[in-house]
């Protein structure tokens, strides 16, 4: 075999490995990510009130936390799924719209299994009254619906 031949084999070699860690990764991400009916009960509405304590901006979907004081006096820390972060900035969000210490309202669905878990719709900020959509994958709102919020 000649020097020639054994670097296009190596090359044919590479890209082929190279392909099928591409494809690997690539599956991963798809794996990860869950409809809405997987997870959260439609039926199931949930709005809770409270104090934002983390934010994790991040794909497939951003979080949010808050604790929430329960009718006994009990605090509840809540996760909130929302859209991934590029759907929210289609929806006017930035980074900085939500902060760790901020009241808010939310309304949304609760996690089938009946943990402090949900998909928010809509926040609405307390300082502003402002509602914001969070790009739930549960509906998508059409504009003459959200100019009626």
């Amino acid at each position: 075999m000649s020097r020639n031949e054994w670097r296009l084999r190596m090359r044919t070699k590479l890209a082929g490995i190279a392909a099928a860690i591409g494809f690997v990764l690539a599956t991963g991400t798809a794996i990860a990510h869950h409809s809405f009916a997987a997870e959260f009960d439609a039926n199931k509405a949930v709005n809770l009130k409270g104090v934002v304590t983390k934010i994790e901006w991040m794909n497939p979907h951003t979080y949010f936390y808050l604790d929430v004081t329960d009718p006994d006096g009990k605090v509840v820390n809540w996760g909130m799924e929302m859209g991934s972060p590029n759907g929210l900035m289609r929806q006017g969000w930035t980074r900085n719209t939500l902060k760790v210490g901020d009241q808010v309202s939310v309304e949304g669905s609760a996690a089938k299994d009946g943990s402090h878990v949900g998909n928010a719709r809509v926040v609405i900020m307390a300082a502003t009254g402002k509602r914001l959509f969070a790009a739930s994958s549960q509906d998508n709102p059409t504009q003459q619906q959200q100019q009626q919020r």
